[in-house]
């Protein structure tokens, strides 16, 4: 391994013991310009190879803030899209781990050049193989593209990451509010995924790499010693709270790995093993959906479907969020939502566990969308708007609002109603939610589907 120390160290800390084998050790700076060659560049300042990670193949980098700051320059990038070819070749995730001062100045174009060269392949290989960064120390200006092209964004509680440092923003300053923090980027921007010690990213990347198929054409199971037919008992409870212990219940040996936990906490992402097949779930943990809750969610099943990752969505939603902000972005951030569940060709089942109300209900994965397998509890109310409020179009100022209700929930509202009209396709106990969604989705396993000939969308 080479003799940069900080960065061979977060590498043996992440990867299966002695398993990495490290690619282009020697290799150094080319550019002597501002005398350059007079400084020892070892690796040119970051650590390339692969390794494995509970028997999975990995291609992993680390840059090295001891060598001219971690920053990048002509090699240094090389390296990196280098790695990023060997990973496409092979099928394996790339993990990067970013700590760097940025450009390496003294090397001008050449290094802007390499910039160009790992957003190239980063994007190359987006839906191709996951991609997974780790912000350790500095990500500033440009570099900060690399994390925004991965898929997962791990951020330690002490780095900084921004495109701007938080004093070159008019009005602003770090003191008044740094928005290079990590508790900005995961709660503001939305940016991190997980934000967390050193220790525990590294143990989270394990768990997420043990979840993800190596590439789009590969899967990830893992044999499931879970009963398939177990009660999620007080599953319920945790409807209209905290909608991840919900998700705990359904998934096998109750574990979870939650993305961007601290950002539009009213939509719930992650992924979950069901029967030892990894399974992506959208849950509402409120009824009211904002702008933010609705980009999260479209961005996580554009990444499920890239992935051949099973969409579950737990569905209690009634409304849009009412608010300034949202009300400037919804409508854009909602259309991304609805196309992303109706373009996705992965097996989709939903329950809906509560409310599924007007549009927010049918942009959560409903069966107008192609939801292939649409669960309700027997609780669950389906339908264009709480009965109090229709009643008081309908009865006007001397109907009888309270009968009208009652009616109108009996008529439009009810489960029985929906299914009926074959918008519900099985009314189920809450306890036995679990066992309905494996059954589903062993059904749907050998799904194909046929979808007209295009590049892409362009939602």
């Amino acid at each position: 391994m080479s003799t940069t120390t900080q960065a061979s160290q977060r590498i043996a800390s992440l990867l299966d013991d002695n398993s990495f084998v490290e690619i282009g050790a020697k290799v150094t700076a080319r550019a002597t310009d501002f005398n350059l060659k007079a400084t020892d560049t070892p690796s040119d300042g970051v650590v390339t190879g692969y390794g494995v990670i509970n028997d999975n193949l990995v291609y992993v980098y680390a840059q090295d803030p001891s060598v001219l700051g971690g920053s990048i320059g002509e090699m240094h990038a090389k390296k990196i899209a280098n790695l990023y070819d060997m990973a496409l070749k092979m099928g394996a995730p790339v993990i990067g781990i970013i700590d760097s001062t940025g450009l390496r100045l003294q090397e001008g174009v050449d290094a802007l050049d390499g910039f160009g060269e790992i957003f190239a392949a980063q994007s190359l290989a987006s839906g191709v193989i996951p991609q997974i960064t780790a912000v350790f120390g500095n990500c500033g200006g440009g570099l900060s593209m690399i994390p925004a092209l991965s898929d997962f964004v791990f951020m330690e509680k002490d780095a900084k990451m921004f495109v701007n440092s938080p004093d070159a923003i008019d009005g602003n300053n770090a003191a008044k509010c740094d928005t290079s923090a990590c508790t900005f980027q995961a709660e503001e921007a939305g940016n991190a995924s997980v934000v967390a010690d050193e220790a525990t990213i590294y143990a989270q990347i394990r768990e997420l790499v043990s979840l993800l198929p190596g590439n789009c054409e590969s899967t990830a199971f893992a044999d499931c010693d879970d009963d398939l037919n177990r009660a999620a008992a007080d599953i319920a409870s945790f409807v209209g709270g905290d909608i991840a212990g919900a998700v705990a219940a359904i998934a096998d040996n109750g574990s979870v790995f939650e993305s961007k936990a601290d950002f539009a906490k009213d939509v719930f992402t992650g992924l979950i093993k069901l029967n030892g097949d990894t399974v992506g779930v959208i849950a509402n943990n409120d009824t009211a959906i904002t702008a933010n809750g609705a980009a999260k969610a479209a961005d996580f099943v554009e990444f499920l479907d890239a992935f051949e990752i099973p969409v579950l969505t737990l569905t209690n939603v009634e409304k849009f969020k009412n608010c300034m902000c949202c009300e400037k972005r919804f409508a854009r951030e909602g259309a991304k939502l609805t196309a992303a569940f109706a373009n996705a060709t992965v097996p989709k089942v939903n329950v809906i566990v509560g409310k599924a109300f007007g549009t927010p209900g049918v942009m959560m994965n409903s069966k107008a969308l192609g939801a292939d397998m649409t669960f309700a509890w027997a609780d669950a109310k389906i339908g264009m708007i709480d009965s109090k409020y229709a009643a008081q179009v309908i009865a006007g100022d001397k109907g009888d609002k309270d009968a009208v209700a009652k009616e109108y929930d009996a008529l439009q509202n009810s489960v029985d109603a929906a299914a009926r009209r074959g918008y519900v396709d099985t009314i189920i106990n809450a306890e036995d939610t679990r066992k309905y969604v494996i059954g589903a989705f062993d059904m749907l396993y050998t799904k194909a589907v046929d979808t007209p000939a295009k590049k892409h969308t362009t939602k």
